[in-house]
């Protein structure tokens, strides 16, 4: 997320093809002046009592990040030392290339990380972190942080994307309730529009350079719930072409609300508008009343609470509150909950016996709840105490994660190539909403494999 997403994709992500010029000269193994380069091999090195974590967190989240392993650090004798990066995605491939490396990075895209491996300078996960992933995590998120079967990665933090924001005091005043399929929830909007005579839906997807993230993150939900988890794979990977079937129809899924003008743009004007509105505006309408129904990560409550509502107070989050949210639901009613999510996960370039430790620390279920108590984030850890988390909508979180029945699925703008994930896909975003045919941007932004 761009920084403006609370820090789980802070710039565009970067392709395996880009990392890949950037580490060129790198990948034929571990460069012998490199201290830190042991091309994955076991040895241990020698400590010298400190950490060096590079990661693309900054601000007060990166104090927040310092803040939760003070303590183990003091206890354990390990200095830790963080830096926070905005550029850390293109920055890292200078640093992998120039032989700068820290001993930890926090990788915000797992597609970021394999193309890192490719370099020989990523070390395989340690013995013990490798154990504390394996009790702590899903198989889901531990494949996340593999490269050819191999456990490099750690999983770290998550986001869960895909919430549906909505008034509970208002549903109960039109007499509407959660919808339990994605049809339903379509259906939902039109009876709130015939109610009110007003757009049920309101959405932003101003961001700058990166524009039209929002619209991605519908299509990425509808196409995991419309076609399942095979189909979101292979097209993922390249697979599956924008062009198919199956992601025709998730366009046409999500078009029914976001190209309606029926439907769109509550409190700011036609479909178009949608593009000239800033995504974390959406926040204020939400606090206030104006917008009915939006579609936004679970980092959207922070913008609400720090808006005011009708009344000019702090609104509540919560189920009997101002504001709360239920995820977008499935295409049929009975099939297994399916969300779309990011994360962070964290590697090693240094081998000696502090790194791992501290490798192992940021696995366990320990640091998960030192971290989540500390307010504004989640982990899909399965350690972590859900009544840890700062607030009702993020305890619903965890516990979705935690779910075994839940099935989880990377950000796919994420997984895809920059010139596809970051590029055409945003940009297509952007034109489809302008008015573009379907058709067009379908082929438009399959033509970002080409770039």
């Amino acid at each position: 997320m761009k920084k403006t997403k609370r820090g789980l994709k802070l710039v565009p992500a970067l392709s395996v093809a880009s990392i890949g010029l950037l580490l060129a000269g790198c990948s034929g193994g571990a460069d012998p002046n490199d201290p830190n380069a042991q091309g994955g091999e076991t040895q241990v090195a020698e400590s010298d009592g400190g950490v060096d974590v590079y990661g693309p967190v900054t601000g007060t989240e990166a104090e927040l990040l310092e803040k939760s392993w003070a303590d183990w650090s003091e206890e354990n004798g390990i200095k830790i030392r963080y830096t926070g990066d905005k550029n850390f995605e293109s920055q890292l491939g200078i640093k992998v290339q120039g032989g700068d490396t820290p001993d930890l990075a926090v990788f915000p895209q797992p597609g970021l990380l394999e193309a890192t491996v490719a370099s020989g300078k990523v070390q395989k996960l340690p013995e013990g972190a490798q154990a504390e992933v394996g009790k702590n995590w899903s198989e889901d998120w531990q494949n996340y942080g593999k490269v050819d079967g191999v456990q490099y990665g750690a999983p770290l933090m998550a986001s869960v994307k895909g919430y549906i924001w909505y008034s509970p005091k208002q549903f109960e005043e039109w007499g509407v309730s959660v919808p339990k399929t994605w049809d339903e929830m379509t259906a939902l909007g039109t009876e709130i529009t015939k109610k009110t005579d007003e757009p049920a839906w309101c959405a932003g997807f101003a961001s700058g350079e990166a524009s039209g993230w929002p619209g991605t993150d519908w299509i990425e939900d509808a196409v995991l719930r419309q076609s399942g988890t095979e189909a979101y794979d292979k097209w993922v990977s390249g697979e599956l072409e924008f062009t198919s079937p199956e992601i025709t129809s998730a366009f046409d899924s999500v078009g029914e609300i976001l190209l309606d003008p029926k439907q769109v743009n509550a409190g700011y004007g036609d479909v178009k508008s949608i593009n000239a509105t800033a995504f974390g505006d959406i926040g204020t309408a939400v606090a206030k009343g104006t917008c009915p129904l939006t579609h936004q990560a679970s980092f959207l409550e922070g913008f609400i609470i720090d808006a005011k509502n009708a009344d000019g107070e702090t609104p509540t989050v919560a189920p009997d509150g101002d504001v709360w949210a239920f995820i977008a639901p499935q295409f049929n009613e009975g099939d297994p909950t399916s969300v779309v999510g990011g994360g962070e996960f964290v590697a090693a370039f240094s081998n000696d016996e502090d790194t791992a430790k501290v490798q192992e620390y940021l696995a366990s279920a320990d640091w998960a709840n030192s971290r989540v108590k500390l307010g504004g984030v989640i982990s899909a850890n399965s350690g972590l105490d859900p009544e840890n988390a700062s607030s009702d909508l993020l305890r619903s979180a965890v516990e979705l994660l935690q779910d075994p029945s839940t099935t989880f699925r990377f950000d796919g703008s994420d997984l895809m190539p920059k010139s596809v994930g970051a590029d055409s896909f945003w940009k297509g975003i952007v034109d489809w909403i302008d008015g573009k045919p379907t058709k067009e941007v379908l082929e438009n932004i399959q033509a970002g494999y080409d770039s």
